[in-house]
Formats: C-alpha cells, sequence, structure tokens
C-alpha cells in the first residue's frame, strides 16, 4: 500500500482556503456587531438587553478565536518557509499530524460558528 505524502505546497493551498474562511468571519462579525449596535439603542428591555449582551460576548470570543487560528496558520506556514528553504519539499511527520489536528480544529470551529450564526439570525427577527 503506497503511503500518501503531504508537502508544502499542499498545506499552503489549505492554509489559504481557511484564510479566506477566516478573514470572510471577521467581516462577519463586524457586520453582526454593527447590527447589535442598532438594537442596542433600539431596545431598553433589560431581557432584550442581556441577549444582546450574550451576542456581543459570543462575537468577541469568536474574533478571538480567528485571531488564534490565524496565529497558528502563521507560525506552521514560516515552519513551511524554513523547510522550502532547506530544500526540504515533503513535511516531517509531527508537522503533518499538526497540520490534521488544526483540519480537526477548523472543522470543529465552522460548526461552532455556524450555531452562533443560526442562533443570530433567528434572534433578529423578533427584535429589529
Amino acid at each position: 500500500m503506497k503511503k500518501e505524502s503531504m508537502n508544502n505546497s499542499d498545506l499552503h493551498f489549505e492554509h489559504k482556503q481557511w484564510r479566506s474562511e477566516l478573514s470572510f468571519w471577521e467581516d462577519e462579525l463586524k457586520t453582526f456587531n454593527n447590527r447589535l449596535e442598532e438594537l442596542i439603542k433600539r431596545w431598553t428591555d433589560k431581557n432584550v438587553l442581556a441577549q444582546l449582551e450574550h451576542f456581543q460576548n459570543q462575537f468577541i470570543r469568536q474574533g478571538e478565536v480567528i485571531d488564534t487560528l490565524q496565529h497558528h496558520i502563521n507560525v506552521h506556514e514560516t515552519n513551511m518557509v524554513t523547510h522550502d528553504e532547506k530544500g526540504e519539499n515533503v513535511i516531517n511527520v509531527n508537522l503533518a499530524k499538526h497540520h490534521v489536528a488544526f483540519r480537526d480544529r477548523m472543522e470543529t470551529q465552522r460548526k461552532i460558528y455556524g450555531d452562533l450564526k443560526k442562533d443570530f439570525y433567528r434572534f433578529l427577527p423578533k427584535f429589529m
């Protein structure tokens, strides 16, 4: 059975995809926060404001997670550049394991972020 190898160009391609996705999420969070500001100005009901604060906290947390994920990608890219400069195109086993684990982390984050968006979209019509 032939072993599948990972090379830097494959990993770089996936990193570019993840960066684009994370950048899109950042833009969405800006839009969501703008919508929250509109609602905060409109409502004085403490229950509604508490829900708005909940979403505001979640959006802040998601921004922090995005920053962490972007940092991890940058660290991995820097490591890959070091390997490229040495003429080592095939990633070592530990880096490949980290990459696969990060891929799983991105999948989990997609679910978490997607669920938050669904909740926010369900919330908006009630209070707009």
